[in-house]
């Protein structure tokens, strides 16, 4: 890597169709090869949930988080040699021959979940030493009793907390007490259902390109037991893998030690890639891009700029653009209906079943049939939803970025609402909040951004949607000017020398936008998700952060550009003007509309935007554009990608601080 650039780590996930066994030459189809992958993931997973389920206590998970052994040296890193540093040991069943690259990967998984849950444990103990009278509701005093007590005051967001608090308060009730620690909450968690291949050696695997075609195929090469029990080192045989590379992995990215997984009868690897990218500044921007979360409106940003001078001012073009997905978030909710409805089935199912057998009888056939089909439908829904809410994710982060990289922002601000409750609102509004993807539509813009070298800045919410980016006095909500939206989704400035009126979340992404460039000089980096957060805003900063609208500069510096003569003109009857001796007399055109060709559509289908999704139609919906691979869902409507700099004349002053010239006419 050169200067100015960074590593960045990512995985992408390959289907695993044949192999070959490179012993005895036979050609394994995916069925064999699934066969032989799943004989290792049971015998890892066996192994690492032993090891789990054996120091699966307060002590054992302290001991390890200290990073000391017993000799007072320091843990290493790696999870496997952390364990075998402090003598946890693996049991492998008498008579199976395991080699120790396997014995390896048990330990590394079995590390990795005792040291995730020592984060859960300090929340636990926290909250166990700070118990209010009324865990429902706690004061002010206990709050700031609590944020003392924690490990990282002021990160853990408060919907962990709530989370936390019901968990034990529901234990509670149960056994009458309270519990010691995070392990008598939770029961023994799982370390199994995958392979970590990277902490082997070249000994058990190996992976590279495929010599023949290295830009699209890898070839993994691992040690599978042939046998359920293999007895001995014969019964390891090394397989080829050969699969096809994701088309995300670059041709220049070096591969990583995959993750094998089986899942619905097919093998996957998730193959980690690495690649030199920008690094992204944490201060220092001049043009940024800002986006508000909505229900109706997924997202609405737009581009705001730094201005250089004395006293930097922000200003923007009052261009905002928005992604909507409401036909895709009703399906999501159609499935989530569905869902509940189904499984609702099942447990009535169950119950009689288990009255049955509580009497002595036998389960009917015929309910256990039932049973089973049920419980397929729910699982085939449920990878529906996930797939669905996969592809709005990448979709919206796709959106978010490609606007970033037109307006030329070196920055994108989003809003944190990590700590939102999705409660007291009513039941459809409530069941809107909770099945929003906003953390997956972060995760993927992070990871999309940091190709670009853009930085990704979380901004706290409050207060972005409550006052005037104009002249920053308290909006008056009330029901938009159309009524097409119900709700208060309107905004209108009281203020007689500003008058600024716009949508809710139009005003909220400028506040965003503009309390992130005014707060540049705060924003730290979150070590433990490696990202740019602001977390303290500062009033002065907030108030000198009104937002100005970017003036249009109508200097004329050259010849008017012609304007082109209109394709299509009515022909009969002809124009008043019409003087061609050929020509029929003009009159006054027919009222109504152009007609129009009885099997052609006059008004074609422009392709604005990139295969990820599809402009709004000016026309009733038709789906043909979706068919045709112009987006990933035929219900997601955004505004098409603009490839205008920001212009370089400076912008013009008003004369009050913080309000534009011209009125806008929104």
């Amino acid at each position: 890597m050169s200067e100015g650039e960074e590593q960045q780590v990512a995985a992408a996930c390959a289907r695993a169709l044949r192999g070959v066994d490179a012993v005895s030459g036979e050609q394994l189809d995916q069925a064999a090869l699934v066969e032989r992958a799943g004989r290792l993931t049971a015998l890892v997973g066996s192994l690492a949930s032993g090891v789990v389920r054996e120091h699966w206590s307060g002590a054992d998970l302290a001991r390890l988080a200290s990073g000391i052994d017993r000799s007072g040296t320091r843990l290493p890193s790696q999870g496997w040699m952390a364990l075998r540093r402090l003598g946890w040991a693996v049991t492998i069943p008498q008579g199976v021959y395991v080699p120790d690259r396997v014995v390896r990967i048990a330990q590394e998984q079995a590390g990795r979940v005792l040291r995730s849950a020592w984060w859960r444990a300090e929340i636990t103990t926290a909250l166990l030493a700070t118990w209010p009278a009324e865990p429902a509701r706690r004061t002010e005093a206990e709050w700031e009793a609590l944020r003392a007590a924690l490990p990282e005051s002021g990160v853990v967001a408060s919907g962990v907390l709530l989370a936390r608090t019901r968990q034990i308060a529901a234990f509670q009730a149960r056994h009458g007490r309270l519990p010691v620690d995070v392990t008598e909450c939770e029961s023994v968690p799982g370390a199994g259902g995958q392979v970590v291949l990277a902490a082997v050696d070249g000994q058990l695997a190996t992976l590279e390109r495929c010599p023949q075609d290295p830009f699209r195929y890898g070839v993994l090469t691992l040690r599978l037991p042939v046998r359920p029990d293999p007895a001995s080192r014969a019964d390891w045989h090394p397989v080829r893998i050969r699969f096809r590379l994701p088309p995300q992995v670059p041709a220049t990215g070096v591969l990583c030690a995959p993750t094998l997984r089986i899942r619905q009868g097919r093998l996957l690897l998730d193959v980690p890639y690495a690649q030199a990218v920008p690094k992204p500044e944490r201060a220092g921007h001049r043009t940024a891009v800002a986006f508000d979360w909505g229900l109706n409106t997924l997202l609405t940003g737009g581009t705001l700029h730094l201005t250089d001078e004395a006293q930097p001012r922000v200003v923007t073009d009052a261009q905002p653009v928005s992604f909507r997905a409401t036909g895709v978030l009703a399906k999501a909710d159609r499935l989530r209906t569905l869902s509940e409805h189904i499984a609702a089935r099942i447990d009535r199912l169950r119950t009689l079943i288990t009255s049955r057998q509580e009497r002595g009888q036998r389960p009917d056939p015929l309910l256990l049939a039932k049973l089973a089909v049920l419980e397929d439908e729910r699982d085939r829904i449920a990878t529906r939803r996930t797939r669905l809410n996969a592809a709005l994710a990448r979709a919206a982060a796709r959106f978010i970025v490609d606007h970033a990289i037109s307006a030329g922002a070196s920055v994108i601000y989003l809003e944190d609402l990590r700590d939102m409750q999705a409660r007291g609102k009513g039941r459809t509004l409530n069941t809107r909040l909770s099945q929003t993807v906003r953390g997956a539509i972060v995760t993927h813009v992070r990871h999309q951004a940091a190709i670009h070298g853009i930085a990704v800045v979380i901004v706290p919410p409050r207060g972005t949607s409550k006052y005037c980016p104009r002249c920053l006095t308290e909006f008056r909500h009330h029901e938009a000017p159309n009524h097409r939206v119900a709700g208060w989704a309107w905004a209108s400035c009281p203020n007689p020398a500003c008058g600024y009126s716009t949508g809710r979340d139009n005003a909220a992404w400028q506040r965003i936008g503009a309390r992130g460039l005014t707060h540049q000089h705060k924003t730290s980096l979150d070590r433990s998700s490696g990202t740019f957060v602001i977390r303290t805003v500062v009033e002065a900063l907030d108030r000198a952060g009104a937002v100005q609208q970017q003036t249009r500069d109508r200097t004329k510096s050259g010849p008017t550009a012609k304007r082109p003569v209109p394709g299509k003109r009515r022909r009969v009857p002809a124009p008043p003007g019409n003087r061609a001796p050929t020509a029929r007399p003009g009159g006054k055109r027919p009222a109504g509309r152009t007609p129009t060709h009885p099997t052609h559509s006059s008004q074609e289908r422009r392709r604005q935007q990139g295969p990820n999704m599809i402009g709004t139609p000016t026309r009733p919906h038709r789906p043909d554009g979706a068919r045709l691979g112009a987006g990933f869902h035929r219900h997601a409507h955004t505004t098409p990608t603009r490839g205008q700099p920001w212009p370089s004349h400076p912008p013009k002053r008003s004369r009050t601080p913080g309000i534009t010239q011209e009125t806008q006419a929104d």
